[in-house]
């Protein structure tokens, strides 16, 4: 079976971050955190009563309840990802390609993490006759697979999964005893929130599926960190809930004081937060469009964006202009496009797909740079991808896509 490698090309400590806003922060969030700033008291571990109330809240306008004694909260996502792995052992399943911070918590456990096919209509989670089959393997051979982490708005692709394919996949890994973690970082961040059904996987299997929310996608600024944990419900989601506080505590991975106030009024989804959140998305929504639709008409492969500020690209049919730059695999991919676009342009072997394969994520925060007044009027225009600063950073992003693809036509052989 083919497992997460421990990574050997590139710069070893670099890890993409989860993609900004690219925004000034919301000043209602910025006026709690300063007003608990002079708190020199520590938050306990797991959270406190009102930032659990608080995730309790924001799951059950959601149709997934859970009281505080079911909800922990950690500094991010990935604190919360390396409790739940080391609280349940056994090998952790993960889709190719899947979120860069997955699969190195298991491998820092001394885990097998492997990777499973996802199906062609999108990412995040695993083909179901894939799964199967990987887990038939895993074990003939030896392991003992006991976690599939999957996302039904993925970081990398920015697709959402049709409900139908969430439903095969929850029901093989059940079959299998396996217990869930679902990723719902990006579920706030629809482009078509109207027009797209979002299913959790906590809706089907309540006490076998744990969902993880990174306030970092659509509540707070990236800075600051701050994750929330539902946990099943029944015996075996309190005695997980209770080994993970364990390694939580064993970590000192506690929220700080000021977060943990901010992060608790953005779960209350107050009018300020959830009209920034409203506006982000729509900006977002109308950038990542104008960002596919560049990348698509230069010959390259990408499927449209329906969540988060990101996109996934295939650049496979531009190999031959890529290759005359010395752009052969996907770390020379990133190096070269970081420094062609001027931002960001992780690899696709960071999101554990191949290293031969030409992929790359970018990221629609850094299309938004500009100063504070330009970011500040991103919020405020009535269209703000129609700002100067935002159509040069567009017209930059066409302009080296365009390139390659007439470097492209040029090398094409003669018919």
């Amino acid at each position: 079976m083919r497992r997460t490698d421990p990574e050997g090309h590139g710069p070893v400590r670099y890890g993409p971050a989860l993609p900004d806003d690219g925004l000034p922060v919301l000043p209602a969030l910025a006026d709690v955190l300063a007003a608990h700033a002079g708190h020199a008291g520590g938050e306990p571990v797991g959270g406190a009563p009102r930032l659990l109330d608080a995730a309790g809240g924001y799951w059950a306008r959601r149709g997934l309840p859970a009281g505080r004694e079911r909800v922990a909260a950690a500094p991010g996502a990935p604190a919360l990802l390396l409790a739940v792995t080391a609280a349940l052992g056994g090998d952790v399943l993960v889709p190719r390609p899947c979120a860069a911070w997955w699969a190195p918590y298991a491998r820092l456990l001394g885990r097998p993490a492997f990777h499973v096919a996802t199906p062609a209509e999108c990412g995040g989670v695993p083909d179901s006759a894939a799964l199967l089959e990987t887990v038939r393997r895993v074990r003939a051979e030896g392991g003992d697979p006991r976690l599939l982490v999957l996302s039904v708005a993925d970081d990398p692709t920015a697709t959402v999964a049709p409900p139908e394919l969430v439903h095969e996949a929850v029901e093989a890994a059940a079959g299998e005893g396996l217990h869930l973690i679902s990723d719902e970082t990006w579920r706030d961040t629809l482009h078509a929130p109207h027009d797209t059904v979002l299913l959790s996987p906590a809706e089907m299997l309540p006490d076998r599926v744990t969902v993880v929310t990174d306030l970092a996608g659509a509540l707070l600024p990236p800075g600051w960190p701050a994750a929330v944990a539902r946990f099943p419900e029944g015996p075996a989601g309190q005695g997980l809930h209770a080994r993970v506080l364990d390694v939580l505590t064993a970590l000192g991975a506690t929220v700080a004081g000021p977060v943990a106030a901010a992060a608790a009024y953005a779960l209350d989804e107050p009018e300020p937060v959830a009209v920034r959140r409203a506006t982000t998305v729509r900006l977002h929504a109308r950038v990542a469009a104008a960002a596919h639709a560049a990348v698509v008409a230069a010959g390259a492969v990408a499927r449209p964006p329906q969540a988060g500020r990101h996109l996934y690209v295939d650049l496979g049919p531009l190999r031959s202009a890529l290759a005359a730059h010395g752009v052969g695999d996907a770390q020379e991919l990133e190096d070269f496009l970081t420094a062609r676009l001027g931002m960001p342009a992780p690899g696709g072997h960071r999101f554990g797909d191949d290293l031969g394969a030409l992929r790359v994520r970018l990221s629609t925060g850094p299309l938004l740079d500009g100063t504070d007044e330009e970011r500040t009027e991103c919020l405020t225009s009535p269209a703000p991808w129609e700002l100067p600063h935002v159509q040069r950073a567009l017209i930059s992003l066409r302009s080296v896509f365009d390139d390659l693809r007439d470097d492209a036509q040029r090398w094409e052989p003669p018919r």
